[in-house]
This record gives C-alpha cells, structure tokens and sequence, in this order.
C-alpha cells in the first residue's frame, strides 16, 4: 500500500466517527432557539452547520485530501437523514424551519467545504 493510499484510508477511518459526533452534537443543537421580535431564530441549526463545516475543514487539512471531509459530510447527511425520516414518536429532527435548516444546510456547507478545501489536498 502507498504512503498515498495509506492516508486516504486514514482519513476516511478518521472521517466516520467524526461524521457521527456532527450528527449527534449538530441534531442536539439544531433546536435551539433565540426569541428576538416575537419570532424564534434558531441559533443552534447555524451553531451546527458551523460545526460541521469546521470538522470538514479540520479533516481535509489535517490529511491533505477532500475525499476525509466528503465523507464527514455523507455520512452526517445520511444520519441525520435517517433520523428525520424515523416514526412520529420517535423523530428527532422535525421538518420545522430549524429542522429544514440543518438537514438541507449539511449538503450546502459540505459542497462549499469541499470547494474551499481542495486548497489542501496534495499536489501531484
């Protein structure tokens, strides 16, 4: 295996279980909210989107490839995906406007990320 090769698939191992720790912090975030003119701004679907964009950042510099932060980001949008689509009971992310915001939101940042970080990647 190459030294090449040996990094992406440290970063991809890397990758997975920082894609869960966004999706958990970032579903326990997404909630909260701010009162400001009798309307609920929700501060924690934003807090969250920055998490996740700052863990893809962290990812793609830390082993000088994209392919780590696209799989932080894949792996939180079918998380968070999948807890969204779960029974009534047991939903954990509504289809409100904080909901909407965090769902939809992790596939804009992951795309700007990944944009702003081939920057990082190797040059061949």
């Amino acid at each position: 295996m190459t030294k090449r090769a040996a990094g992406r698939a440290g970063g991809i191992a890397a990758a997975l279980p920082a894609a869960l720790f966004v999706a958990l912090a970032g579903t326990a975030l997404h909630r909260q909210a701010v009162p400001v003119a009798g309307l609920e701004l929700p501060w924690g679907a934003a807090a969250a989107l920055v998490l996740l964009a700052s863990v893809e950042l962290l990812l793609a510099a830390a082993f000088r490839s994209v392919v780590p932060a696209a799989v932080c980001g894949a792996g939180c949008y079918a998380l968070t995906g999948w807890w969204a689509t779960l029974e009534p009971g047991r939903r954990l992310i509504l289809g409100d406007l904080a909901g909407n915001l965090w769902i939809f939101g992790i596939a804009v940042v992951t795309v700007g990320m990944l944009t702003w970080c081939r920057r990082y990647a190797r040059v061949r």
